[in-house]
């Protein structure tokens, strides 16, 4: 059975990218995705992924905002931040905020998805 993957970014090209790299992984299925922290803790709610990839900078909620309030209403969720800050700080902050992983937007979309695969199955173990 696929595990559950939300994403969220406020670029639709990006947003449409990840759908279709997640998506031709076996062991993904995207169930949702949304334009900013806020849509992702809604879709988060009804959808219960198993992951959920989080770009930092988005308007009306950024992503480790919304990453606090989904950890406090799915504990157990996967949380990657995939941004285009990676510096020290960034990981300071999104580690503390319970985001399992930090993956830069100028890597390739495989160490992402190698990435979330990774965390998944190491929850899992």
């Amino acid at each position: 059975m696929p595990h559950l993957v939300l994403i969220a970014d406020d670029n639709p090209f990006i947003r449409t990218a990840l759908y279709e790299f997640f998506q031709r992984e076996p062991d993904f299925k995207v169930c949702g995705l949304a334009e900013n922290g806020q849509e992702a803790i809604e879709a988060a709610r009804r959808l219960h992924p198993d992951l959920i990839v989080l770009d930092f900078d988005m308007p009306v909620m950024n992503g480790l905002s919304a990453a606090r309030i989904l950890k406090q209403i799915i504990p157990k969720v996967v949380l990657v931040m995939y941004s285009a800050s990676e510096t020290d700080v960034c990981k300071q902050v999104t580690l503390s905020a319970g985001i399992s992983g930090l993956v830069s937007k100028r890597d390739r979309v495989s160490v992402l998805i190698e990435t979330a695969r990774t965390l998944i199955y190491q929850r899992a173990a």
